[in-house]
């Protein structure tokens, strides 16, 4: 899994926790809707002017985001199967 895609996952997850809508976070972080909407879909790669002003917007604290993110990277990450199963099965 890409990174962006992690990031417009986590960002798109606490926007509808918070039942918020694109166009009200849009407007917060003066970011189009279209735009945002892409950063949630991991379509395009935000910069971190554009992340801290999302964040900003969601009363999410960067790092906080960030942390989460390099959770999932993390179990993303885990093979299957263990490395000495596959080693053994070869």
């Amino acid at each position: 899994m890409l990174l962006r895609e992690l990031l417009g996952e986590t960002l798109r997850e606490e926007r509808v926790h918070q039942g918020r809508t694109l166009r009200e976070v849009s407007g917060m972080a003066r970011v189009s809707l279209g735009y945002l909407s892409e950063v949630e879909r991991g379509q395009k790669e935000a910069s971190s002017e554009l992340l801290a002003a999302i964040c900003t917007s969601l009363d999410l604290p960067l790092s906080s985001l960030l942390s989460t993110v390099s959770d999932k990277l993390v179990i993303s990450e885990r093979p299957i199967r263990p490395v000495a199963e596959v080693r053994a099965a070869a």
